[in-house]
């Protein structure tokens, strides 16, 4: 027997239902501009659905947070937490079927992208015994799928939107139904916008928008103009658990409101202009007196300070009871399954958040869950390997001079320098960009030419051209330095090449 969910009225006055079964297998894309009555859907789906369905809601701006009182949910404050303890946090939820609000208020763009990926990672990566139904809520979708790139790191970018793109193409054999909400289509990754086959579009006024939505909606082109038109909380529905055809609706009432509500008119207090001028001109607190501020740091003070900063990990209650032999055995098992993932030809161009799934999954099938690191350690282990940088090289007193340089660059950048030093200490070719753009996982030439460029303006490297137009980079202060290489080179040089292989 299907399960009907009450969303409102449409505009004939019959209620207006959604199956929430079609729904869990076919997911839902909500549209509308603030304003539109975007979130007041949302709500009203969630506490309709809350008897029948785990549900778990990635909340940005903590609307969904009084979701808690009425029904239940786990608030969990993703500002409180690291991103392994969030993918856990993630298992353990599908695990024990508890609904969750994922609550990112409070963190800037980058870590709400980096926690709600981990966490939904966690929700994606688990046994299949534990695939129960799930509705998986993400409100300002285009925040974590963005059609283009934006201020945050490509690295926290292609996290996020490995994730959603797993909750939208492949959860629904997992049992997570992918439920997301945008202001603004067009700047919602289509990869991700495309695999839904319900919407409930709203109001919106951009052309762009406007157009999208009735391709979406199947309505031509010239009827795009009536979603500048529909009031609040009036939707256009279509889709197999909603409609067959475009349909009228406007959502219903709900049991909770969000913490911050809709501002309301008020009168202005009364005060003379007197009293004003007391009260808004009155003179200034003492400012904190603030130290002075220094000049930038040299190189070596960089070097210095983010060598006093480096967290050192605990050691592994496991490592301390195995043997020397057991604990290079398990370490050569790690090593060589995230070498054999290395070698897969698109490995270089994946997520990081998605070669990590993978790393685990094989870890577990090889009887090494408990073995297999964190993601911050993995991209330590990822960084050495795509630079050819083997342990025998990582405890080379000389080379611990190179990672101490290498960690004043971002850590997407960390890799490409050590490939570059690496080169540089055996005298190898330097890496054509090509090859920098592979190992950052781009296609972009000017990306690995840009690369370049940053690191020589940190002051770590200096790069030159010889009389044949071949590239040579020297390591300052180390006086290490690559021979010369033809930077339009397509591949690597072939003893280069070979070595870069083996972490």
């Amino acid at each position: 027997m299907a399960v009907a969910i009450e969303m409102g009225h449409t505009t004939a006055g019959s209620p207006a239902v959604l199956d929430l079964e079609e729904l869990l297998a076919t997911r839902l894309l909500v549209q509308g501009n603030s304003g539109s009555g975007k979130s007041h859907l949302l709500r009203r789906l969630l506490e309709q659905s809350a008897s029948w369905v785990q549900q778990t809601i990635i909340d940005p701006e903590g609307d969904f947070v009084t979701l808690a009182e009425r029904f239940g949910h786990l608030v969990i404050d993703a500002e409180e937490h690291t991103e392994r303890s969030l993918q856990i946090a993630g298992e353990r939820a599908r695990i024990h079927r508890v609904s969750t609000v994922l609550n990112l208020e409070g963190l800037d763009a980058e870590n709400q992208m980096r926690r709600a990926a981990a966490f939904l990672n966690g929700l994606f990566e688990i046994a299949r015994d534990h695939w129960y139904p799930m509705l998986v809520v993400v409100d300002e979708a285009q925040l974590f799928a963005p059609a283009i790139a934006g201020e945050v790191s490509d690295e926290a970018r292609k996290l996020s939107l490995g994730a959603m793109t797993n909750l939208m193409c492949r959860g629904r054999k997992r049992g997570l139904a992918g439920v997301i909400a945008t202001q603004r289509l067009a700047k919602l990754a289509k990869n991700v916008a495309a695999e839904a086959s319900n919407f409930l579009m709203g109001r919106t006024f951009l052309d762009i928008d406007m157009a999208r939505a009735a391709d979406l909606l199947g309505m031509e082109r010239r009827q795009a103009d009536a979603f500048r038109d529909l009031e609040r909380g009036h939707f256009m529905a279509l889709g197999p658990a909603l409609s067959r055809r475009p349909l009228g609706l406007r959502i219903g009432p709900t049991d909770t409101s969000p913490r911050n509500a809709t501002p309301r008119l008020m009168p202005l207090p009364e005060a003379t202009l007197e009293d004003a001028r007391a009260i808004i001109l009155a003179a200034a607190p003492p400012e904190n007196i603030r130290p002075q501020r220094r000049p930038s740091p040299d190189l070596l003070n960089q070097l210095m300070a983010a060598k006093s900063a480096a967290l050192e990990p605990g050691p592994d209650p496991l490592e301390q009871l195995l043997s020397a032999e057991e604990l290079a055995e398990r370490r050569e098992r790690v090593d060589r399954i995230l070498r054999a993932i290395l070698a897969e030809p698109d490995a270089g161009f994946r997520a990081i958040g998605v070669l990590y799934q993978e790393f685990v999954v094989r870890c577990r099938i090889e009887g090494l869950g408990s073995a297999a690191p964190d993601l911050g350690e993995f991209r330590r282990m990822l960084t050495h390997a795509r630079a050819g940088v083997g342990s025998d090289l990582a405890e080379d007193d000389a080379w611990q001079d190179v990672s101490l340089r290498a960690s004043i660059l971002p850590e997407d950048m960390q890799g490409i320098f050590m490939m570059i030093a690496r080169a540089a200490k055996e005298g190898w070719p330097c890496p054509s960009d090509a090859a920098i753009a592979r190992a950052y996982g781009s296609h972009s030439l000017r990306r690995a030419q840009r690369l370049l460029n940053y690191i020589e303006e940190q002051g770590l490297i200096v790069c030159q051209l010889d009389g044949a137009g071949r590239r040579i980079v020297t390591l300052v202060e180390l006086a290490w330095a690559t021979a010369p290489g033809d930077p339009n080179a397509e591949e690597l040089p072939t003893e280069q090449g070979c070595n870069s292989a083996s972490p």
